[in-house]
């Protein structure tokens, strides 16, 4: 008797990174640490970290992906991954690499301009106030 499999789709904002039907098991990162997933497991949805995705057809070896933040939601044995980038490869070091280079880098310069934009909209409401007022 065959053993169930999942579905696996990965989406970018312009395109399906993959596609996979056979998937055995899933493991990804989560803010809360690694994320395992088999196919017989309750329906779910984690938001994802930066880090990599692990994921195994079969008996094939295991496939990693660098993926930048984003969402898993588990439906029944499919499983839709949506995040902003991702890169393939075979090396392990090489992705964790790109992650800590790519990914999270990224991560630390949009806070410094959401902090920018936040002072320049506090700055302009205080001056609008300050009109009202006068």
């Amino acid at each position: 008797m065959l053993s169930p499999a999942m579905n696996l789709k990965i989406l970018l904002p312009f395109q399906i990174f993959a596609e996979l039907t056979g998937v055995s098991r899933i493991v990804a990162e989560t803010s809360d640490g690694s994320f395992g997933l088999l196919p017989h497991r309750l329906d779910c949805v984690a938001t994802l970290e930066p880090g990599i995705l692990i994921w195994q057809t079969g008996t094939d070896p295991e496939v990693y992906a660098a993926v930048d933040e984003g969402v898993l939601v588990k439906t029944g044995m499919d499983v839709l991954i949506s995040v902003r980038r991702a890169t393939s490869g075979t090396d392990l070091s090489q992705l964790r690499a790109a992650v800590k280079r790519d990914f999270l880098t990224l991560d630390a310069n949009e806070k410094s301009v959401r902090a920018a934009t936040a002072k320049l909209e506090a700055g302009f409401m205080h001056r609008i106030a300050s009109f009202h007022y006068d």
